[in-house]
């Protein structure tokens, strides 16, 4: 098991303890955090952090979903961010699990969140002095942090829309599929863990200041704004798809009709050839010198008079 701990003095200067004996320190505010498997996390959080074991169930579960639930005097919140670790195509946001209660925070990841580098410098610089303060700075930290990602997802649209030609349709097409696989991917965490930080604003408890309750709920507009976003990526994703698919049949179309008009100007003098090609007796002129000549302009005149029929008709233009 790997982890670090902070606490807060009572001059209100932040200090990195071990994790053993963290939470019996008799600071005013303990954040431990644990980046371990679920046996041994178990183990840590029954025997020496003591806490009940339906905590421990949801601190280390192994599916988990954004969520905030009130558990007596304190709090269990699970919020999803972007991570540098290896994930799952259908799972790109690696969980952080909290439990909070009046003065202490015991926090649960299996992968690293790139946000948490931003909470921990907060926390090092003595910004973070209660549970209320350390649970916004990582509700704004993960938001902070996924805003980038979901505006580059509507900046490739963007391009995408501007440079459709039927040159880039393979191209665009795999590239439209990701960007609408993705949007649907944080559409299935930005909705639920709206809901989980409005509720944990609006949960009672002296342990949430008001200006905490103010960073949360900013924090769930954000992420209500950032769900509203990527599901209007994934709707344009889906008209770009139709668009695409559209362009490669009139593609295909035109082609196509290119391949029907060659082949109907090559039809009539198939025949005449196929005619001349007979091995039999009575074919006229078959013994003049010149016959050959004159089956030849009578082809020319025959394939000449096809093309401009259909270039009259106007279906060289699809």
């Amino acid at each position: 098991m790997s982890g670090y701990a902070w606490r807060i003095t009572a001059e209100g200067k932040a200090e990195q303890v071990p994790v053993a004996g963290a939470l019996t320190c008799g600071a005013p505010f303990v954040w431990v955090h644990l980046t371990t498997n679920a046996d041994h996390a178990q183990t840590w959080l029954r025997d020496e952090a003591q806490l009940p074991a339906y905590v421990v169930d949801a601190l280390t579960a192994g599916e988990t979903r954004p969520r905030c639930e009130k558990m007596g005097d304190s709090a269990f919140v699970n919020l999803r961010g972007r991570t540098d670790e290896e994930v799952g195509s259908s799972d790109v946001l690696a969980s952080i699990r909290i439990w909070a209660a009046k003065g202490r925070v015991v926090s649960v990841t299996r992968k690293h969140l790139v946000a948490m580098g931003d909470v921990v410098a907060e926390m090092k610089a003595g910004e973070l002095r209660d549970p209320g303060d350390l649970i916004a700075a990582f509700a704004t930290a993960i938001t902070e942090d996924l805003d980038p990602v979901v505006a580059d997802l509507g900046d490739w649209l963007d391009d995408c829309e501007q440079g459709l030609r039927t040159d880039r349709v393979f191209e665009l097409r795999r590239g439209v599929t990701k960007v609408r696989s993705e949007a649907i991917t944080y559409r299935r965490f930005l909705n639920p863990q709206r809901t989980a930080l409005e509720r944990l604003a609006a949960l009672p408890g002296d342990w949430l200041a008001d200006d905490d309750r103010a960073h949360l709920a900013a924090a769930a507009d954000r992420a209500a704004r950032m769900a509203e976003e990527v599901e209007a990526i994934r709707e344009r994703a889906a008209l770009m798809h139709e668009a695409l698919t559209d362009l490669r049949a009139e593609q295909l179309d035109q082609r196509s009709l290119v391949i029907a008009i060659v082949a109907m100007v090559f039809l009539p003098l198939t025949f005449i050839t196929g005619l001349y090609g007979m091995n039999v007796k009575g074919l006229p002129y078959a013994d003049e010198p010149w016959a050959f000549d004159a089956v030849m302009g009578m082809c020319a005149a025959v394939a000449a008079g096809v093309t401009i029929y259909f270039l009259r008709r106007h279906w060289f233009r699809g």
